[in-house]
């Protein structure tokens, strides 16, 4: 091993290891998927069941089992805990950020390490490798598998195309056809961009075929043998229905993803754009140019960057239902796309220095980071900014930053210092969030807090039921009670003695919905409004 790859082991093990591991159980499990899908996995465990998700007792086939597989081997081997339902997603991250590294050493030599640690501290891919969730696993097994194709068209070596059907398949059990789809675009596209379309039947290969049907349908298979209905609901509810209908109330205007790939590129956002020109200029300046020129075109990692880049914010605008981590699959192509731009810029004897006005945006846009971050306690509380001596403080430490970056990056060697300069707000904004915030985030955002305070209040273990509640507060106490949780709001009222968890000042309403039983207010959890309740059992019931 070199001194450099072992400087390059060094740092990657420390920024993924802070980046995406630390403090994993800092903060609850917050959102109504998180708590979900953990409990999904928990209940598959207890079941010993590696085919059928169920939440509840009752089958929940929306998504995939390769997380919940995850899950399942951490809860194994750590036990139930936020952490152990986090750690797949840590894991997954790792693993991207592991693939880009290796290919870029490859294929990029010389920018391997910027290219690694930018998909790592993307904005989008640290906040998603922090959560129990689909998200990473798909778009770590996709980024791999689309690596894998790259270096396939630059070799033509075999192996490298298995390892895209291999990881294709990894990404439909983690998240459906959306992985193999978008690939298929993806690679489209970018045979049509360099007027290649006879590699799209080289791409053809059987034995990658039948091994991504190897590792597809068992599960695939099994599942619809034991749940007749998971065709319709997973397939024609779940993928086809999300996209061509509002199913779910997810509508957002066809510009959402533009703000939502800018954030989830942050701090990088400025110079990805930058790198997106590139493609594009080279593109339309070698159209209908030489056999030669057009063979630059061919090999041109950041014309097929750009193609990855572009696919999954149109098609998913395009769709009727949005979520900020459909738009993940892109970002690491924006790392690609800002690694290659280093690339061809550092490779000349004498590179330029960075233009002050892209110095100065790139500085706003990393330094911005740490004013909310030093903040987040007072927007997590009160929603909005303070003012005062903290607001103050927060702007005075973002300028020195941004003055600090900027001035590093219009100097002759700036863009060899671009990784440097700009991991540190990175690693400052997270240092922040977590020590200054993760308080707050898990009294305001997660049911853990109140969850334990239950559990020190109750002298037995009771059946807990809802009413009114958000259902992010429904799925968190099922997972964190890990018991059915009636809903009231559904008509499932118990009648058996349990614990009623319900808006503050509920009192005249719980009395109407359990007339003639006896109910004891137990507490108030003021973070989030809430009052808890003793429910004695109906009178037909003693």
């Amino acid at each position: 091993m070199t001194n450099r790859t072992r400087t390059d082991s060094i740092l990657l093990a420390g920024f993924c290891a802070f980046l995406f591991f630390y403090g994993l159980n800092q903060v609850g499990l917050i959102g109504a998927d998180e708590p979900r899908y953990a409990q999904v996995a928990r209940e598959m465990l207890e079941r010993d069941d590696w085919i059928t998700p169920t939440l509840g007792g009752q089958p929940w086939l929306e998504k995939p089992p390769l997380y919940y597989w995850q899950a399942m081997m951490a809860y194994g081997i750590f036990g139930v805990s936020d952490r152990a339902a986090r750690l797949p997603s840590a894991l997954d991250a790792t693993l991207l950020v592991l693939a880009v590294y290796f290919c870029l050493r490859r294929f990029r030599p010389g920018v391997e390490l910027d290219g690694a640690l930018i998909s790592a501290s993307a904005a989008g891919i640290v906040g998603y490798a922090r959560a129990a969730s689909m998200d990473m696993a798909l778009v770590a097994a996709f980024t791999v598998g689309m690596l894998g194709w790259w270096a396939w068209r630059e070799t033509e070596r075999k192996v490298y195309l298995a390892i895209f059907y291999c990881f294709m398949a990894l990404g439909m059990l983690a998240k459906g056809p959306v992985a193999p789809f978008l690939a298929a675009v993806v690679i489209v596209l970018y045979a049509a961009a360099v007027s290649q379309l006879r590699m799209l039947r080289k791409t053809l290969w059987l034995p990658g075929i039948l091994l991504f049907c190897a590792i597809v349908l068992p599960w695939y298979f099994a599942v619809q043998l034991h749940n007749p209905h998971f065709f319709s609901e997973f397939i024609l509810e779940h993928n086809l229905g999300r996209f061509s209908k509002n199913l779910y109330h997810h509508t957002e205007p066809f510009w959402y993803y533009i703000p939502v790939t800018a954030l989830a590129l942050v701090p990088w956002t400025v110079f990805v754009i930058a790198a997106l020109v590139q493609p594009v200029r080279l593109w339309l300046s070698k159209r209908g140019q030489s056999s030669e020129a057009e063979n630059g075109l061919q090999n041109s990692l950041a014309i097929f960057a750009a193609c990855w880049f572009l696919v999954p914010v149109v098609f998913f605008s395009i769709s009727q239902s949005k979520l900020p981590g459909y738009i993940l699959p892109a970002i690491p192509a924006g790392g690609l796309l800002l690694a290659d731009y280093l690339w061809q810029s550092l490779k000349s004897t004498e590179p330029k220095p960075v233009a002050t006005w892209l110095a100065v945006l790139h500085a706003l846009v990393a330094a911005a980071l740490i004013v909310p971050a030093l903040l987040i306690a007072y927007l997590v509380a009160q929603h909005r900014l303070p003012g005062g001596r903290p607001m103050v403080v927060a702007l005075a430490v973002a300028f020195v930053l941004c003055a600090g970056i900027a001035l590093t990056l219009v100097r002759k060697t700036g863009l060899r210092m671009l990784r440097f300069v700009t991991l540190i707000p990175v690693v400052l904004t997270l240092g922040a969030v977590l020590k200054l915030g993760s308080v707050a985030l898990d009294q305001m955002l997660s049911a853990r807090p109140l969850a334990f305070e239950i559990a020190r209040m109750q002298t037995r273990p009771l059946p807990l039921a809802i009413y009114h509640v958000r259902r992010e507060l429904e799925y968190g106490l099922t997972f964190y009670r890990n018991q059915v949780t009636f809903n009231y709001d559904w008509g499932s009222v118990p009648q058996h003695e349990h614990l009623l968890v319900a808006p503050e000042n509920s009192q005249v309403e719980i009395a109407r919905l359990v007339a003639g039983r006896r109910v004891s207010y137990l507490g108030h959890y003021a973070a989030q409004h809430v009052d808890y309740y003793w429910i004695a059992a109906a009178a037909s019931t003693h």
